[in-house]
């Protein structure tokens, strides 16, 4: 039985990240969002009429990279303080994902020291791509090199490609964007080597896997037709190897296929707050509750037993 659903889709706007977007004249997010309203208590308050035990908080897109790189690795630093002091200010209720100052190497190689050891931070999160480098490409590599040492859960979130002007139609990214985002990311963790060359890295898809578990037979079988070939057992294994949430997707049609993709053991609740109004998480919670996709084993796995096995932490909340 389930103690209580943990979120590892939740993202916070502390007051230091609301005066940056303010000072960038930023109002609307990936073409088109209103930034949201947050405050820790409605974030608790949601909690707990939708059965939430534990949210792990993050910082959502465009996380801090319509900053100057001057700038980037202080306001990193600052929203990590802030996670860091909800987590202490309400035990048990959150957990944080540190955000890092990419694409500058050394000060997020300084960072992730900083939110590991001083901090507490559960893992990281980043964007799929930092203004066009795509994670997986060979200049992060030192940077998933001491995720690996340090055995983290990297929580990928998707961001406007950096093309997405010319890609629009007049749709924010969310819409359609922010799906494929995650599948570029993540096939190029894949076939970049990462994965396989940092196996102790737990990564996060939000979203069911973006677009990932309906395409992935094809982008097997089609590597052989790009530059970096990999044996497609081999790739289609990397793959498995993903966890994936259920934010935006709780529905009969993301569902099957993601489940073609993932065991059940690495499907983790997500719910996308304060983005998703609670309306729409309390209607994925109902699907998650009553389809008859999932047994009531499997439903308590989702809910919160997946996720306290990846942050050993909560196996004792």
């Amino acid at each position: 039985m389930s103690s209580g659903r943990i979120d590892v889709h939740a993202h916070f706007l502390p007051p230091v990240y609301y005066d940056a977007l303010r000072e960038a004249g930023l109002r609307e997010l990936d073409g088109g969002i209103p930034v949201p309203s947050w405050k820790v208590e409605d974030s608790l308050a949601m909690m707990d009429r939708q059965g939430i035990a534990t949210q792990m908080l993050s910082i959502s897109s465009p996380s801090i990279h319509f900053v100057s790189d001057d700038k980037a690795y202080r306001l990193a630093r600052a929203v990590n303080e802030a996670g860091a002091d909800y987590v202490r200010a309400h035990r048990g209720r959150f957990g944080l994902f540190a955000t890092l100052p990419l694409p500058d190497i050394a000060a997020s190689l300084a960072e992730i020291a900083y939110a590991f050891d001083r901090l507490g931070a559960d893992g990281v999160v980043m964007m799929t791509n930092i203004n066009g480098i795509y994670l997986g490409d060979p200049r992060l590599d030192p940077v998933f090199d001491e995720l690996n040492r340090r055995k983290s859960v990297v929580f990928l979130h998707p961001t406007s490609p950096a093309c997405f002007e010319a890609l629009a139609m007049g749709r924010p990214a969310p819409v359609i964007e922010f799906p494929f985002d995650t599948t570029r990311a993540a096939v190029n963790l894949v076939f970049s080597g990462t994965t396989k060359r940092c196996p102790e890295i737990k990564f996060i898809l939000p979203h069911a896997g973006g677009t990932l578990p309906f395409l992935v037979q094809r982008i097997v079988g089609r590597n052989r037709l790009s530059a970096s070939v990999m044996d497609p057992a081999e790739a289609f294994a990397e793959m498995r190897r993903f966890y994936c949430d259920t934010a935006g997707s709780a529905n009969a049609h993301a569902i099957p296929s993601l489940r073609q993709l993932v065991p059940i053991t690495q499907i983790l609740f997500g719910a996308d707050f304060p983005f998703t109004p609670e309306p729409a998480i309390a209607g994925f919670v109902e699907f998650l509750g009553r389809s008859n996709l999932f047994t009531d084993e499997e439903r308590a796995a989702i809910a919160d037993g997946n996720a306290r096995r990846l942050f050993p932490r909560l196996a004792v909340a």
